[in-house]
């Protein structure tokens, strides 16, 4: 089994951030379903700003939102642009849901890669 991309969100900007909370990122729960990105799923996230990238999981928001969570909080300012990418185990690539997003986080485009 090799680890494949499953899932990515392109230019999500960063909404919020709060240190005092126990890790995570907070993201649209719309969103997470037009990925097919499980709440709870691990995902890296990558700051297109910074450059940092970190490993977390998903936890489901409101409308529009993307919020770094715990020590994460420290990798991101509010409108940072990001990436979430998720992956899945797999003998080979089964295709992976790519969903783009504007500045509202909402959905600009989407796309499938077989």
């Amino acid at each position: 089994m090799k680890e494949y991309v499953q899932s990515k969100l392109h230019n999500i900007n960063v909404t919020a951030k709060s240190i005092d909370y126990h890790g995570s990122v907070t993201i649209d729960q719309y969103l997470l379903n037009a990925s097919n990105i499980d709440p709870y799923q691990k995902v890296d996230i990558v700051n297109l700003h910074t450059g940092h990238r970190w490993t977390t999981y998903a936890v489901p928001g409101p409308k529009g939102s993307f919020e770094l969570n715990g020590g994460g909080a420290r990798l991101g300012e509010i409108g940072d642009k990001c990436v979430v990418i998720a992956y899945q185990s797999s003998d080979s690539f089964q295709g992976a849901n790519v969903v783009f997003c504007n500045k509202y986080n909402t959905i600009e485009s989407q796309q499938k890669y077989e």
